[in-house]
């Protein structure tokens, strides 16, 4: 159950609080193929991985947005959600432990609903960015 999150007690600058994940390894890269119905090679056959250029298989994006829409979901109701933007900024590897945060950074009003914006991260224990992105979410 969530907290009530109240839009007059919210406050630019609020931070979420962050999501800390395992380090991602190859059952988590096949459990998530299993659930998403994406089985792109590149995160499940090393073979195809290094035939690519790559050392090794890495995370589906989409999993790490995934993470972010969890930290979300877990801050305030899925039903709040108005928008959700990323951009993939680096390759989560095998042993990347994801770290979710976020932080409100406005306030308005759209038609009849009072909103609010939040910056989202997805990073990895060293720090290095792998999505950036925002959200909107309805407040009452």
């Amino acid at each position: 159950m969530h907290e009530a999150i109240c839009y007059d007690t919210v406050r630019v600058g609020d931070a979420l609080p962050p999501l800390s994940l395992p380090a991602i390894d190859r059952r988590t890269l096949a459990l998530y193929c299993g659930a998403s119905g994406d089985h792109n090679p590149i995160h499940v056959d090393i073979d195809f991985a290094r035939r690519a250029g790559m050392p090794d298989v890495f995370a589906h994006g989409m999993l790490s947005a995934a993470y972010l829409g969890r930290l979300l979901t877990s801050w305030a109701p899925q039903a709040a959600l108005r928008g959700f933007a990323v951009r993939f900024t680096g390759i989560t590897h095998l042993g990347n432990a994801p770290l979710c945060t976020g932080e409100v950074t406005e306030k308005f009003e759209a038609g009849e609903e009072r909103r609010i914006k939040v910056a989202i991260r997805c990073a990895n224990q060293y720090g290095q960015d792998k999505l950036l992105g925002t959200a909107i979410l309805a407040l009452r």
